[in-house]
């Protein structure tokens, strides 16, 4: 946090990047989840009235258009305050000044019951022993980054890539991946290679792929390894060889009847957490 007059002697440029990230800490605050190092500590003035401020210097913006400088100003006025709104407002506003995407600085961070480091840093994620994820040929780095991001959210070890998978350190897929690419790691490997490391770790392997067990019925592993394929081509037939364990679709009512890639691994790891947790309850 930074009081509302060192602001003002700060560059326009660098003034709204410190601006959008305190909104953006704030509304942590206001959730109860603040970041370590980043709650609300200003004994002098009730947070609320913190954030007024702010938003009276956001208001004084040159940029700022007539349409959002009026918002703001609703904001203000209106009774009771709406904190987190009034944050959220404000900082999606200067990052359309800034030209950044909200989604690109959205990541936040929960409370964790990992042991926590001097910094309060995670010192180790908490995660499903065994559970992986083989992303066979992804192209779209946009697409690669959410499988990340998915994987790491909802407890995977590792993910696992083929040899023809978009760099993950594209900085397409690194800004999809929120972060979350250097936390979880991956593995690049061929199919024999999977097979290999499979057999060795005694992990089964199933596909997600259309023509298989409807996902509510499927008997998800207590660990093992699911493939996904290709945003073009889904599953590849060698990788349909290995995968001895089965095959799980998700239904579809439309005429389409296709989901993206990153879309359905996360309908695919919701149920196969959830039938993980019941198992362990």
């Amino acid at each position: 946090m930074i009081e509302p007059h060192k602001l003002n002697q700060l560059q326009p440029g660098q003034k709204r990047r410190k601006l959008a990230l305190t909104f953006g800490a704030l509304e942590r605050d206001v959730d109860g989840i603040p970041e370590k190092g980043n709650e609300y500590n200003f004994k002098s003035i009730p947070r609320a009235e913190y954030i007024k401020k702010l938003i009276s210097i956001v208001i004084q913006d040159e940029e700022l258009p007539p349409e959002s400088k009026a918002q703001l100003e609703e904001v203000l006025e209106r009774e009771p305050f709406d904190e987190k709104r009034a944050c959220n407002l404000a900082r999606n506003n200067l990052l359309a000044i800034i030209g950044t995407f909200p989604a690109e600085w959205d990541l936040i961070i929960a409370p964790h019951a990992s042991p926590l480091d001097e910094k309060g840093l995670v010192k180790q994620r908490d995660f499903f022993p065994g559970v992986f994820v083989y992303a066979e040929d992804i192209r779209s780095p946009f697409n690669c980054g959410s499988i990340f991001r998915t994987a790491e959210a909802m407890g995977a070890e590792k993910v696992l890539i083929s040899p023809m998978c978009i760099d993950p350190n594209h900085p397409k897929a690194l800004r999809s991946g929120m972060g979350c690419i250097e936390t979880i790691g991956f593995e690049r490997k061929s199919i024999p290679e999977l097979e290999e490391f499979a057999r060795e770790k005694e992990l089964p392997i199933f596909v997600l792929e259309t023509g298989g067990s409807d996902i509510e019925e499927f008997e998800f592993p207590q660990r093992g390894i699911c493939i996904i394929g290709s945003e073009e081509l889904g599953v590849s037939p060698q990788a349909l060889n290995v995968a001895s364990y089965g095959r799980v679709s998700i239904p579809m009512k439309g005429l389409k009847a296709s989901l993206n890639v990153g879309v359905a691994y996360g309908i695919l790891m919701q149920a196969w957490v959830r039938k993980l947790t019941e198992k362990d309850s």
